[in-house]
């Protein structure tokens, strides 16, 4: 087997509080939204944007009931605006971390 082509180990993402959904699979979703939100807080990083396109909105709504239970979301908005992504994109806000 080729090296190159081993993807067993995890792929390093950078948080930089925008997180593009588009290069995942449905099924990572409800683990990795959690896991990024979570390691922006712990940055400091309080305004994310995640790019899920527009779509059908199937993405957009699992984005939206994910965000929504999540503790340290403090609110969310869409659409993100002109200039942001629009209808294919949500602000998520996030509760700085105590301490």
């Amino acid at each position: 087997m080729d090296e190159a082509a081993d993807f067993s180990e995890p792929v390093p993402l950078p948080i930089t509080g925008e997180l593009d959904l588009h290069v995942f699979r449905p099924n990572e979703i409800g683990q990795l939204i959690p896991d990024y939100l979570a390691e922006c807080r712990a940055r400091g990083i309080l305004q994310v944007r995640i790019v899920h396109g527009k779509g059908t909105g199937t993405l957009r709504t699992t984005v939206h009931r994910l965000v929504e239970r999540l503790e340290g979301v403090e609110s969310w908005v869409w659409p993100a605006g002109t200039g942001s992504g629009s209808w294919g994109a949500t602000w998520v806000y996030l509760r700085p971390l105590e301490g």
